[in-house]
């Protein structure tokens, strides 16, 4: 019989109050159930969202290096159970084990990074314009943190969100993807045995619209961050708005990798077989398009190619597999519909295109990596986010028509460049509208203690990562101390 598990609500494991439950299924196996989860509902959230404001009156005052030491705790038990968390990730959403051993580890280097940052909440003084006065700003607590995220990275994405937010004082309503909500549970898990007050971390499991759009819509939730699709994000941005409720969404990406003539070859090869096919394609990062100056265009594509169908599809806990399934049936279908675009508009598919069945792998939603020649810009295949493996590859004559197709997408997360020129590297740097730019690097591999995140529809101007994310999550209050003894007028005409 399946494990079954609950939300976590108030320092209490409990059922959805409805009892009604759905299923987690591993991709690889769909005949494997990892568990029975709460399918929950507005008076969940409700009383989520209750605990937490309630718990927040004292978190508040919990001076921020305890609320640090606390996840510096939580990073400790992450490292002890990381194999553990790993190999249930895989499980969970498909992905290989060294890439879940990753996810784990980017959720490790989060926790102590935000445990530093509570002996570090930096803010500013500076000198106030009048004699005998004070000025500076401080940063405050802002209040409930809905935390919506999604399955690609079931660990490290809501690390990235709420340490953070715990750090800076707020607590947490949390609602994780319906694909990965065993890795979500654990990572609450972890944090109520690190110490974590009740009702300062609450989970609650359920769909989109019956609990993350509650959470979003709740009158005592102060601030939501979200990661998933642009459609998606602007729904819950056209929310937020109504009542000018503090959001950060980090959305979708249709990256590309660029290629001059004059790059390492065999270091491109490597870096878009990444890119393109690591996680499946089923990253906001993934090397979705790939640029190609057409003095290296045939060459490599023949190199790439070669290399592309002779990866490895399967389980990811089995040595050796490098390419896992698709999160779920309905992410297959999508893939697939997109390579039928593909080839109504024209484009020449040159491998791949259809799902994997041999052995095993007909027990799971595997598709075979898919590279598609002579697509042209404006494709759809070239500008709309497919999150599967399919690359689509662009010629063009020189870096100046690189860039500008580069550019010519609605998304703006991340991108690539492999050049040895150091010019047209540092104009790449300049020109690239997007959010993050590599050199002679795959558009895949953020680091956690750095800013992250995109332009145009990949988000609205927010930052995860690093220092940044601790803006969003803090309130700045000015501050004057007047310590004059008598009246004084600034914004007043002194001079």
């Amino acid at each position: 019989m399946a494990q079954k598990f609950q939300n976590f609500i108030n320092g209490e494991w409990k059922d959805a109050k409805s009892g009604q439950t759905f299923e987690n299924r591993n991709p690889a196996n769909w005949d494997e159930v990892i568990g029975t989860f709460p399918k929950s509902a507005e008076e969940d959230v409700n009383e989520a969202v209750a605990a937490a404001k309630a718990a927040w009156e004292e978190w508040r005052l919990t001076p921020a290096p305890k609320r640090g030491d606390i996840l510096k705790k939580v990073g400790d038990l992450m490292v002890e159970r990381k194999e553990e968390l790993a190999r249930e990730m895989t499980r969970e959403m498909g992905k290989v084990l060294a890439e879940t051993r990753g996810d784990v580890q980017e959720g490790i280097d989060t926790a102590y990074y935000a445990a530093s940052e509570g002996r570090r909440l930096f803010s500013y003084t500076a000198p106030s314009e009048l004699p005998n006065k004070f000025a500076m700003a401080i940063r405050t607590p802002i209040g409930v943190a809905g935390i919506v995220t999604p399955w690609n990275f079931p660990m490290a994405i809501p690390t990235w969100k709420i340490f953070p937010a715990l750090v800076c004082g707020n607590c947490v309503v949390f609602k994780p993807a319906s694909d990965t909500p065993k890795t979500a549970t654990s990572l609450v898990q972890i944090l109520h045995d690190a110490g974590v007050p009740k009702g300062v971390v609450n989970i609650v499991h359920g769909g989109g619209g019956a609990v993350g759009m509650k959470i979003v819509e709740h009158p005592d939730v102060a601030l939501i961050s979200f990661t998933g699709s642009s459609g998606v994000g602007k729904t819950i941005a056209q929310s937020c708005g109504k009542t000018l409720k503090r959001v950060s969404l980090e959305l979708g990406g249709k990256n590309a990798q660029v290629v001059m003539d004059d790059a390492n070859l065999d270091l491109a090869l490597d870096g878009v077989l990444w890119g393109a096919f690591g996680t499946t394609g089923q990253r906001c990062t993934a090397t979705s398009r790939l640029i190609l100056h057409e003095k290296i265009h045939d060459k490599f594509v023949d190199m790439l190619v070669k290399r592309t169908e002779k990866l490895r599809l399967g389980d990811g806990l089995e040595k050796g597999v490098e390419v896992g399934p698709c999160v779920n049936e309905g992410q297959l279908n999508t893939d697939h519909e997109y390579v039928e675009i593909g080839k109504a508009e024209g484009a020449k598919l040159m491998c791949g295109g259809e799902r994997a069945t041999e052995g095993d792998l007909k027990k799971g939603w595997f598709y075979k990596p898919t590279i598609f020649t002579n697509v042209k810009p404006g494709m759809r295949i070239e500008q709309e986010e497919i999150f599967g493996p399919v690359l689509s590859v662009i010629k063009v004559k020189n870096f100046d028509e690189a860039i500008e197709v580069l550019n010519d997408t609605v998304y703006g997360l991340s991108s690539s460049v492999y050049t040895r020129n150091v010019n047209d590297s540092f104009r790449a740097i300049r020109d690239i509208k997007a959010g993050i730019t590599y050199i002679n690097a795959p558009t895949i591999g953020a680091e956690a203690h750095l800013p992250f995140g995109g332009v145009k529809e990949t988000g609205n101007g927010h930052r995860e990562g690093g220092w940044a994310v601790y803006d969003f999550f803090s309130e700045l209050k000015t501050v004057y101390v007047d310590y004059s003894d008598k009246l004084q007028r600034a914004q007043i005409d002194n001079y």
